[in-house]
């Protein structure tokens, strides 16, 4: 049997491009794989599990776009499918004068994203937030949270239902293409097992580089893991905060800070901060993979951004090791939490694209074959703007077969 399109990845945005693809193409043939036992195990399994609402991003911008359109799209996509979800809304909390400078800023873009926001001084922070302290912050009512493990089972039976073929435990390792078709290599059961398609379609996350080069793809990328490590709450603060609590971010990083989250369940985390990470899929307390470490130390990108952000990342680091430092950080919008309130809880890993010169990717990042398309990179927050992720890997699918 040869399948119309196969895809590699059972994330979500695999998930949503495989179940959109199946409902644009409905008797196509379409073969998705996941080498775990279950979907999204890393990256969207390990996300904090907000919709995010997009003030972050420049009016405009794709991002911006994506990140609207993914939170209308998310919230409809749980309603149909009963998956349970939360609208606290977010509040970003500034601290300093600097913060506030910042804010201020970030207001007046989010009004021209079109953005429900509002400005709170001091005292307004105060009353929605009594545990919460700031010279001010931004009440963003569009912020929800979710499961999206849950939501991308949902997906997954829904992509079944309408014909799709997904298989759990297919660990891909090797890729062929010829004239007419791609091969793909997977060990099943201890077992290798071969499928055919005519088109090819990887969505593999924080292994993004490495199933480009099974195909001899030649790319000036690599996949480089950010650590986020992430603290639980004790029971007794599950009522701490009303909303979900950020700081004011840095503009000249790709990380939002550590902030306090209501999840899904009723807990608090908080978290995460953002340290180099020595294994991609490594979520516990020691991580340490020799084949990753190689690859990223072999990598001139590598050591550009590691001199490019040494000072945030000895920060980070000295964070990461001592905790009362990492409390700090939490601690500057809510003193009241101490360094024993701060419980284990599994870390979370970004699949940060670093190109040879250093430069981190922030936006889509495609590499092609005549019968291959590659996600290489698709642009934070993937797992709120998945949806419409999906449906832009459609389009660049058929504009690519055309």
């Amino acid at each position: 049997m040869t399948y119309d399109y196969i895809i590699i990845g059972g994330g979500i945005v695999g998930m949503s491009t495989g179940w959109q693809l199946q409902q644009r193409y409905p008797d196509a043939k379409i073969l998705l794989l996941e080498k775990e036992s279950v979907y999204s195990k890393h990256q969207t399994g390990h996300n904090s599990g907000v919709i995010h609402a997009g003030v972050y991003y420049a009016p405009g911008s794709l991002k911006a776009q994506f990140c609207k359109a993914g939170v209308a799209a998310t919230l409809k996509s749980c309603d149909e499918n009963d998956v349970p979800y939360n609208h606290f809304g977010k509040l970003l909390v500034a601290t300093t004068t600097l913060e506030a400078e910042r804010m201020q800023a970030m207001c007046r873009r989010r009004h021209d994203n079109g953005i429900d926001v509002e400005l709170l001084n001091a005292d307004e922070l105060k009353s929605r937030e009594p545990n919460i302290v700031g010279v001010g912050a931004i009440l963003v009512k569009d912020t929800a949270i979710v499961n999206y493990q849950q939501v991308t089972t949902k997906m997954a039976e829904r992509f079944v239902e309408q014909g799709g073929d997904a298989r759990l435990n297919h660990k891909v390792v090797g890729l062929k293409e010829s004239a007419d078709k791609v091969t793909v290599d997977a060990l099943h059961n201890g077992q290798q097992v071969s499928f055919n398609g005519r088109f090819l379609i990887t969505c593999s996350g924080l292994m993004a580089d490495r199933t480009t080069k099974m195909l001899g793809i030649k790319t000036d990328f690599q996949i480089i893991p950010f650590r986020g490590e992430y603290y639980k709450l004790p029971e007794k603060y599950n009522s701490i905060v009303n909303h979900l609590i950020y700081p004011i971010p840095d503009p000249d990083l790709p990380f939002l800070g550590v902030h306090l989250t209501r999840m899904i369940d009723g807990s608090v985390t908080v978290g995460p901060n953002a340290v180099q990470g020595w294994k991609r899929e490594g979520y516990g307390r020691i991580n340490i993979s020799l084949r990753d470490i190689w690859d990223m130390v072999t990598f001139a990108g590598f050591w550009r951004v590691l001199k490019a952000h040494i000072g945030t990342g000895i920060i980070e680091t000295k964070n990461s090791l001592w905790k009362p430092g990492y409390l700090k950080l939490v601690q500057k919008y809510c003193p009241r939490l101490k360094v024993e309130d701060l419980q284990h809880y599994p870390a979370g890993i970004r699949a940060q694209a670093v190109m040879n010169d250093g430069s981190l990717v922030h936006d889509f990042l495609f590499a092609e074959s005549p019968r291959s398309l590659h996600v290489c990179n698709a642009p934070s927050p993937a797992a709120t703007s998945a949806i419409p992720i999906g449906r832009y890997i459609c389009d660049k699918v058929a504009e690519q077969q055309s």
